[in-house]
């Protein structure tokens, strides 16, 4: 069984952060792939074939504490409510608390699907927690 990391992070970056793409993050959800087949029954035969159609896309989903500025995830998000549509790979990335890579994920063909801004309420001392949902064809 694998180490434990307390008080880890996920460190996104999308296409080598050369649009400056990238964050730190409390929580990721959604690593992994889906593939989808198609059986295929011969006569004569007891055992079906399999052939893969393709890869069944998968819903990434990213949780921070609110950013107090403008950073390029809310850029991204802006592009496409113009009409602009990127699809970036990234590299998701578990850090410890001193910055030490531990294990990465890469992510293939992302865009954005939602963004949910933070509920703000200054009654409470909860952390105004912001969630980008993006769509991607796999990550391994």
């Amino acid at each position: 069984m694998g180490d434990y990391v307390p008080t880890a992070y996920f460190d996104v970056v999308f296409d080598g952060g050369i649009i400056g793409l990238s964050g730190k993050f409390t929580s990721v959800s959604g690593l992994g792939v889906e593939f989808d087949y198609e059986v295929y029954n011969e006569g004569g035969t007891n055992y079906p074939l399999y052939f893969m159609k393709g890869v069944v896309p998968q819903t990434l989903v990213l949780e921070q504490g609110t950013v107090t500025t403008a950073d390029a995830f809310a850029f991204w998000i802006g592009n496409v409510n113009t009409g602009m549509n990127l699809t970036l790979n990234g590299v998701i990335t578990l850090k410890d608390h001193t910055g030490d890579k531990k294990r990465s994920w890469m992510v293939q063909s992302a865009y954005p699907l939602k963004y949910v801004g933070p509920t703000l309420n200054s009654l409470t001392s909860e952390l105004a927690v912001s969630r980008i949902e993006l769509r991607h064809n796999g990550c391994f």
